[in-house]
């Protein structure tokens, strides 16, 4: 059998595999992983993580189906200096007493190339704050457990203005904008070279009566997020289960170089801004192996709100998301809303959605200017079951403080400014959805910046029996609707190849202002 197995990642003890088979998305034919010749794991997963390894020591690792084994795989586990047990540093690991500063002081002196074990037990504490050069393992059974309270948590100011005048110090940020913002549960600043790992949970214990109530959904400082990295480079989060964030759970912000690969991401569906993981303005992102279910998107790659993205001109480039399962969430992958740097080479492949609103969701709006150009977003290779709309590009997305002005809101040809944002090529390929219910493609362009080209290949959309109704996009003037197939206003040229339908109510067809629309069935 040849070779089947792609290493992602390697920890001193641990390391992240891939297993390459044609077809799969997050699971795959069930499979022994073999270590050495000796079965070390029984798994269907696709994207595994194999524990237990030494540090600084090589490995063969083999897939054995149906009694052959694979051609193996090398894999050597990186050094390291020492391991230091949080038990070790006074942390109690009962549930009850607050071990923060016993699991930072085990942070604080880790030596580099280092690992801080956190071994089975609950560990009551308020947040962490990482440094560069180490790993942060949770051991199997052990829960981070948060403690909810504003007022144990640090604050980080949104901007701080150097003593020179000439540069800010922005440590604090929310929804695209520099704002004073509690700390998240573990933060990152200017770090780098980091792991944490682990089979552990990370629980940010959130619920209607703390961070999700309308007393504090809008509150400054902002909420804080499970795992927030500020600036930092090559930083990996494997394995672990993230859970009731009070925010956004993974947020990477002008970072690079960051993984996250076979996690467990987990909020209630009606929880508010449960984000799954959230790029913005960073470059070199993977994606792999991550199953979500949360209360809003899944995915949601953003660069800024307004003045931030024209001022620092950082885009979201070269995020790689594959082999994720989405069951619910507002949407499987999203592009936006705070887009205003805007994004270039977007991949999403090999993935499969299960009842999320929308599939690939992109969303803008009047306003988040010129150099918010939404381009090079492929998506291939992706099952949907039972999303309510499966496509949508929406230029008038209303959330948020402006989002219901005229301006943004009016179907009207406006002036093209500075204001004025674009978007770019969109392919979509290789996608099966079935049990589809309220549209199959939803395509809203501005008027005065049209949609410029979207290509989709090999598409088969299916409905639901009896679909059930709701409005495709968030945008002013978006009725309710069931069952409609593909609709398209001001888009320069949309090209359909070998594209199929079925089950939809109504015309298949529904263009305004489209330029050129070709449609190959064959």
């Amino acid at each position: 059998m040849k070779e089947l197995i792609r290493v992602l990642e390697e920890t001193s003890r641990s390391a992240v595999i891939q297993v390459m088979d044609e077809g799969a998305d997050y699971k795959t034919a069930e499979y022994e992983l073999y270590v050495d010749g000796k079965p070390c794991l029984h798994s269907a997963k696709t994207v595994e993580t194999l524990y237990g390894l030494t540090p600084d020591t090589a490995y063969e690792l083999q897939i054995k189906r149906d009694g052959v084994l694979s051609e193996s795989v090398s894999v050597r586990t990186r050094r390291e200096t020492v391991t230091l047990n949080v038990r070790d540093f006074g942390a109690h690991g009962d549930g009850v007493t607050d071990d923060t500063a016993f699991l930072q002081a085990a942070i604080l002196v880790c030596p580099k190339n280092s690992r801080v074990y956190i071994p089975r037990g609950v560990y009551r504490f308020t947040n962490l704050f990482l440094k560069s050069d180490m790993t942060l393992e949770l051991g199997e059974g052990a829960v981070l457990s948060a403690i909810p309270d504003g007022d144990r948590l640090p604050v980080l100011p949104g901007r701080v203005e150097s003593s020179d005048g000439a540069s800010e110090f922005m440590p604090g940020t929310w929804e695209g904008k520099p704002v004073d913002a509690y700390a998240g549960l573990i933060t990152g600043l200017w770090v780098e070279n980091v792991t944490i790992c682990g089979r552990g949970t990370l629980d940010g214990n959130a619920d209607f009566t703390n961070w999700w109530n309308h007393a504090y959904r809008d509150r400054r400082p902002a909420r804080p997020k499970a795992i927030f990295l500020n600036r930092c480079k090559n930083v990996t989060v494997t394995g672990i289960t993230v859970k009731n964030s009070p925010a956004w759970n993974l947020h990477p912000y002008f970072s690079e170089g960051i993984r996250f690969l076979d996690l467990r991401i987990q909020s209630p569906a009606d929880s508010h801004n449960t984000d799954g993981i959230d790029p913005e303005s960073c470059r070199d992102v993977e994606i792999a192996g991550v199953w979500f279910s949360v209360g809003d998107d899944c995915i949601a790659i953003k660069s800024g709100t307004y003045s931030e993205g024209r001022t620092y001109g950082v885009p979201c480039t070269d995020i790689r998301v594959h082999h994720c399962l989405m069951e619910r969430g507002h949407g499987g992958v999203t592009v936006g809303s705070e887009i205003a740097a805007g994004v270039d080479r977007i991949s999403v492949s090999d993935c499969r959605f299960i009842e999320t609103d929308r599939g690939l969701r992109v969303k803008t709006r009047r306003g988040r200017g010129k150099d918010s150009c939404l381009r090079g977003i492929v998506f291939d290779r992706v099952r949907m079951e039972g999303v309510r709309t499966a496509f949508v590009i929406n230029a008038f997305y209303f959330c948020g403080p402006d989002g219901k002005t005229e301006y943004v809101a009016s179907k009207e040809a406006l002036p093209v400014d500075d204001r004025t944002p674009r978007v770019g090529e969109v392919e979509i390929r290789n996608v099966i959805c079935t049990g589809c219910h309220v549209a199959g493609i939803y395509f809203y362009g501005l008027p005065e910046s049209k949609i410029e080209k979207v290509v989709m290949e090999n598409v088969r959309i299916s409905f639901a029996e009896d679909p059930e109704p709701g409005v495709a996009a968030m945008m002013t003037g978006c009725e309710p609707d069931a069952g409609k197939g593909i609709f398209i206003r001001n888009a320069k040229r949309v090209e359909l190849r070998n594209v199929e339908m079925s089950g939809y109510r109504g015309e298949p067809v529904d263009l305004d202002g489209v330029d050129e629309f070709d449609w190959d069935r064959a």
